[in-house]
């Protein structure tokens, strides 16, 4: 099962990361960025097949596939930016956490302007004039 290597992984980079943290709390924060990165990777393949099953069900359905990659877009800015801040966070930034997700979420309400646009077009269209 995959959970159980990505928890393994987790578990084991925490027993070395405190271990590792009262002599070298860099190298700490080197292990905890490379296992993020590591798990990260790890999951490419999940994604990539998940962007595939919805594209295929997008083109099945006839909807426009530039709105699918723009909500997928706005799903991965909203995940790599909580990865981010999470990293970020770690190494006590709390401050520099909050710009990142603060940014994230501007970019998400960016893109999603042409899809809030579509709708209230539609809506408007539904309703009598």
């Amino acid at each position: 099962m995959d959970i159980i290597q990505i928890v393994g992984l987790g578990l084991i980079a925490t027993f070395l990361v405190i271990v590792v943290k009262e002599q070298k709390p860099v190298f700490a924060f080197t292990i905890t960025v490379f296992t993020g990165a590591l798990i990260f990777l790890y999951l490419i393949g999940e994604i990539q097949h998940i962007i595939q099953m919805l594209e295929s069900l997008a083109a099945k359905a006839n909807v426009d596939l530039v709105y699918v990659e723009t909500v997928l877009k706005i799903i991965g800015i909203a995940y790599i930016a909580e990865f981010g801040a999470q990293i970020v966070r770690d190494a006590g930034q709390g401050a520099i956490a909050s710009k990142i997700e603060l940014a994230g979420k501007l970019l998400i309400l960016t893109m999603a302007i042409p899809i809030l646009t579509l709708i209230i077009e539609t809506v408007l269209k539904l309703l009598p004039a």
